[in-house]
């Protein structure tokens, strides 16, 4: 027999026929192998179900490793060099941590993470990860965050950083002298490819990665089999909903080329991951119920022997009972503590046992601690088989950091070591350095040129296509469509007709994949909107992506724009899962960097369901140096006006501004949304600009104005950088105020700023300019790094910023106005001359008329107008006896509930 756990005798059964059974099976087995097995059991289980015999259900397999020792392939590496290396940058993974915090007390960092999966990285090192080549487009190696230390310690010892790197980890100040907390390429962007330590972004990102490859490929763009991508992750992370939310996918799409590898430790920050329970058996469950190849590597090669001994599976079903918090303290405890606590009273395990000794018991090593495990496991993942794989690999969390945080649960927070601590760990692991050495400062190992170990390690690198992580971004410049090609959307609507800018997005995206340029380089990404957005064109024009191609008739095949898949389909429609769109719009906007290869993402999506649901996935694309295009569709508190409350977006444009190379814009016109998009592509793709965009649509249909003639330039520049002046009423001495109002305007709201500029000038003599008014983002970035440079330079000429000098010289108030919350437009404030008013549609929204809607926000034209009034009146240029009057005749309410408590 095996050591595979066997179950309780059938009851009713004689004893000699199950035997007969038994060897039945072996000799299938023997004769055709376990794969025929399988085949036949899946049969004879689909003929028990058919005569009514109900099977009992288990999603998991016996608490052992997946793979038998009768198939594990031999280790092809020299074992003994590579415990060196992992030997040198355990420690200078350990030591780099710990000189940080003794030069910086609080700086932080982490020791126990890697401590516990050195090995799984060490052997994909030496063995799998791929770099990028002229013949391979690499493995996409995302790095679990915490484990960063050793990624820094290996490329030490490598020659790809210097001492002084590691003397300044998590202190980058000047930049480029000292190296990031975790995995950040907007911080190390020759090293870092992918932003993995806000947890379970990794796991979702990898995925669409590993579709986004597919995709590629299906298309003809770029021939990706080689690649795999990689994702590390711990065992704690999973229970982040984006870790888990997306795992149908890869099984659905076969995504065979993507591989995940859970550091299954034991432990999270504050103790066990599931004290009273099994992470591993837990994790096998949903993956193996998710359609995922599950590679479990419980066991090191040490426990071999042991279970040669246990012939009718009692240890196995043993160590299947324990649960994680009690293998967590067995973890520090003794051999003799083992013994006592697995085998209790049971004497069959005793005997089993009893052949060890309690120093060999004590040496006997988890699954992911072993070279020869964990080779067998990343092995059968790298078949391709048409199923994604999760390796589990069970740990020891601080492994190897003894009394300073093995196995303990403060080893997450474990920082510093005492010199004693520092003794026995270079005791442990036989380094070779002198106890002065140690007390005067802990030193940092690298293998000398010519050594054994550093010719074994740059030859396995050569081999692999060279170094890992490496982020090498493409120099191609993209020849982009010039201006004059989009005049269609420059000229407005004709008389009579009006159009959304929601509309006009979609009439550009399909004119840009129809270039013969870019083309095919356009990605356009919708979760499900596409009818919302008008743009269910684009299912003929170029289908919607699907890797199996279109398997059924679809019920609407007899119109013009069905639902038409296909597998070299160009649209990625995502379902109902933002987070997975965005996790393409990421996969697609770093492929310059990551493939050496422009594609341009276009992620248009319900406006209220972006930033507000993946705010952390947009943070994440702007530390990988995302390029494309996010778009927020249907935007605006007010444009949207039957929706209600969950979908009515206000404040996109205020959290886009958080993103330091986020671009984003608030156009209200067609001629502005082509400008920005067609400059936007020039920077991005030709100028080589590692920005993205955010630009705010909406599906309010108006007469879209024609550009005005630019021959200098002014509109087109005014539109790019913020604002320009759109128009002017009753000019000089025919206005009836003595100073002259200026009225912000931005999206749909601009139209009716336009109104009251009428209004004010026929019922009041009272002259304006209106402004449109694209970005507040990029006004206030530019106006705020002049005010920064005027303070520091106070011996120069002071600089004025666009939106001073656009300013330059009004005397009127100022009134700005738009579909967002006040503080968008607050945002320039402090550089506006005179008394500045911002309306904006705070509070919750609701569903109603536009109409009603503007007015219950106070951003409609009467109150703009009022509005106006009022701060005129402040300033001593209106008689405010009258106010009272004009609320009456506009029929606003004063008395009505202010909208933000509504």
């Amino acid at each position: 027999m095996s050591n595979e756990t066997v179950a309780e005798p059938a009851s009713g059964i004689d004893e000699l026929e199950l035997q007969d059974w038994y060897e039945s099976l072996e000799d299938i087995l023997y004769r055709y192998g376990p794969e025929e097995a399988g085949h036949l059991l899946e049969q004879l289980e689909e003929r028990a179900a058919r005569r009514g015999v109900v099977l009992p259900f288990s999603a998991t397999t016996p608490y052992q490793n997946t793979i038998p020792l009768s198939q594990q392939p031999e280790y092809p590496g020299d074992m003994e060099l590579e415990q060196k290396i992992r030997r040198l940058i355990r420690w200078n993974a350990a030591v780099m941590v710990v000189r940080a915090n003794k030069h910086e007390d609080g700086i932080g960092g982490h020791i126990s993470t890697y401590a516990s999966s050195c090995t799984l990285y060490e052997v994909g090192f030496n063995h799998f990860f791929h770099a990028r080549t002229d013949d391979h487009t690499g493995d996409m190696v995302y790095f679990q965050g915490h484990a960063s230390p050793g990624m820094y310690a290996r490329a030490f010892i490598e020659g790809r950083l210097e001492e002084s790197h590691l003397e300044n980890f998590r202190r980058e100040l000047p930049r480029g002298s000292g190296l990031s907390s975790y995995p950040h390429p907007w911080l190390m962007p020759e090293f870092w490819q992918f932003p993995t330590v806000s947890m379970g972004l990794g796991p979702i990102t990898s995925i669409y990665h590993a579709r986004f490859l597919r995709y590629l490929k299906n298309r003809g763009v770029m021939e990706t089999d080689k690649s795999n991508v990689w994702c590390f992750l711990g065992d704690g992370e999973m229970d982040e909903p984006e870790s888990l939310g997306a795992i149908t996918l890869p099984a659905r799409e076969k995504l065979d080329n993507l591989i995940w590898v859970i550091n299954c430790n034991l432990q999270r920050l504050d103790g066990p991951v599931r004290g009273n329970a099994k992470i591993i058996q837990e994790m096998e469950g949903i993956f193996r119920g998710a359609g995922w190849n599950v590679l479990k590597v419980v066991w090191g090669s040490t426990w071999d022997k042991v279970f040669e001994k246990d012939e009718q599976g009692k240890l196995v079903k043993r160590l299947g009972e324990m649960v994680d918090g009690e293998y967590q303290r067995l973890s520090i405890e003794s051999g003799a503590e083992n013994r006592a606590q697995i085998c209790g009273d049971d004497e069959d395990l005793h005997r089993i046992l009893g052949h060890f000794s309690d120093e060999e018991i004590d040496d006997l090593r988890r699954g992911g601690h072993s070279q020869r495990k964990v080779y067998a496991a990343y092995k059968k993942a790298t078949d391709r088989n048409g199923k994604p794989t999760v390796v589990l690999a069970k740990t020891i969390k601080g492994w190897g950091l003894g009394s300073a945080g093995e196995g303990k649960n403060v080893a997450h927070n474990a920082k510093k070591m005492t010199p004693d601590e520092l003794k026995a760990f270079r005791s442990r692991f036989s380094l070779n350095f002198t106890d002065e050495e140690l007390q005067e400062k802990p030193p940092f190992l690298r293998p000398e040129n010519g050594s054994p170990e550093y010719e074994y390690l740059h030859s396995r690198r050569k081999e692999l296509g060279g170094f890992v992580p490496a982020r090498r971004p493409t120099d191609e410049s993209l020849q982009i469509p010039a201006l004059d090609v989009f005049s269609k959307y420059l000229e407005g609507t004709r008389e009579g007709q009006s159009a959304s800018t929601t509309f006009v997005f979609g009439q550009i995206i399909a004119l840009l994949m129809r270039d013969k340029n870019i083309g095919k380089r356009v990605v356009p990404i919708i979760p499900d909107e596409a009818r919302t957005f008008g743009m269910e064109g684009l299912f003929k024009q170029v289908g919607i992506y699907a890797p199996f191609g279109q398997l059924y008739e679809p019920v609407d095949r007899n119109q013009l724009m069905y639902y038409k898949e296909s597998q070299s389909g160009q649209l990625l429609e995502e379902g109902i899962n933002e987070a997975g769109a965005m996790s393409s719009f990421i996969a697609a906007g770093t492929a310059y960097a990551n493939l050496g290869y422009n594609m341009i993402p276009f992620y248009v999506y319900y406006s209220m369901f972006g930033f507000q649901r993946v705010g952390d996935l947009c943070w994440l694309a702007g530390d990988s140096r995302t390029k494309g295009f996010l778009v927020g569709g249907t935007s605006g508190r007010t444009s949207l006006n039957g929706e209600g409350l969950q979908h009515q977006d206000g404040h996109s444009q205020l959290m886009a501004s958080t993103i330091p190379n986020l671009v984003a814009y608030d156009p209200a016109y067609a001629f502005e949304l082509t400008v920005i998009i067609q400059d936007g592509l020039r920077r991005m793709y030709a100028d080589g600009e590692q920005v993205f965009y955010y630009l705010s649509v909406y599906n309010d249909n108006y007469e879209m104005p024609r550009m005005p003639e630019d021959d200098d330039g002014h509109i087109r520049e005014g539109v790019l950088r913020g604002m320009y002046q759109f128009s002017s009423t009753l000019e000089g001495k025919e206005s009836k105020a003595s100073v002259r109002p200026q009225l912000f305007g931005s999206g749909p709201i601009m139209n009716c700023v336009r109104e009251a500029q009428d209004i004010l000038a026929e019922k009041f003599g009272i002259g304006t300019d209106a402004w449109s008014v694209t970005s507040y983002n990029e006004l206030q970035r530019e106006a705020r790094a002049c005010t920064r440079w005027n303070r520091l330079n106070s011996d120069k000429s002071p600089r004025k910023s666009f939106l001073e000098n656009q300013l330059d010289g009004i005397d009127g108030p100022v009134i700005a106005a738009s579909d967002n919350i006040r503080a968008v437009q607050d945002q320039v404030r402090e550089w506006v001359p005179t008394r500045y008013v911002a309306l904006g549609t705070d509070g919750f929204g609701r569903s109603e008329t536009r109409d009603n809607l503007r007015r219950h926000f106070e951003v409609d034209a009467e109150s703009i107008v009022y509005a106006t009034l009022a701060a005129l009146a402040e300033d001593g240029h209106f008689d405010k006896s009258k106010l009272p009057g004009i609320l009456k005749d506009f029929g606003i309410n004063p008395e009505t509930i202010d909208p933000i408590k509504a």
